[in-house]
């Protein structure tokens, strides 16, 4: 059974939009919430997600204009027509080398400055956002200004 691709609800005012391009080729496998399709508006551009499967027949080419609700194209049953996965998408299997690696941990690591010394990697951050990178204020070590003194 096919799945139908649709132009979603756009906004309040905005009531039909243009196909930017096709991400997919009919034939082309497609994951769950891939987008498909970009849909280009006088406010907005976006990317109209599908389900897992197979994209279909296309019905809206690129540069057509199509309002809220027209079918663009179908998603059919992943099976014989599936293209197969690329080689970068395969994971590691969980006893090989490749995955028993680490993740470097990049949050407390420096950056060599133009003069030879070394930074924070967030010496470019403004306090707001290193607070924020910090995480919920609860948790984080509460700082205090100087007490000041009556001159």
């Amino acid at each position: 059974m096919a799945t139908e691709i649709r132009v979603p609800t756009l906004g309040e005012s905005v009531t039909e939009a243009t196909i930017g391009r096709w991400f997919k080729k009919p034939g082309e496998a497609v994951k769950a919430d891939e987008p498909v399709v970009e849909l280009e508006t006088d406010k907005v551009t976006l990317e109209v997600p599908a389900a897992a499967g197979v994209l279909g027949q296309i019905e809206a080419n690129e540069g057509d204009t199509v309002g809220v609700d027209a079918l663009l194209g179908s998603i059919e049953e992943g099976g014989a027509g599936a293209a197969p996965a690329k080689k970068d998408d395969a994971k590691p299997a969980a006893g090989s080398k490749e995955a028993a690696k680490p993740v470097a941990d990049t949050a407390n690591e420096t950056k060599p400055k133009a003069n030879g010394g070394s930074a924070p990697a967030d010496a470019g951050l403004a306090p707001s956002v290193r607070r924020l990178a910090e995480g919920p204020a609860s948790t984080r070590p509460r700082s205090r200004a100087p007490a000041r003194t009556a001159a």
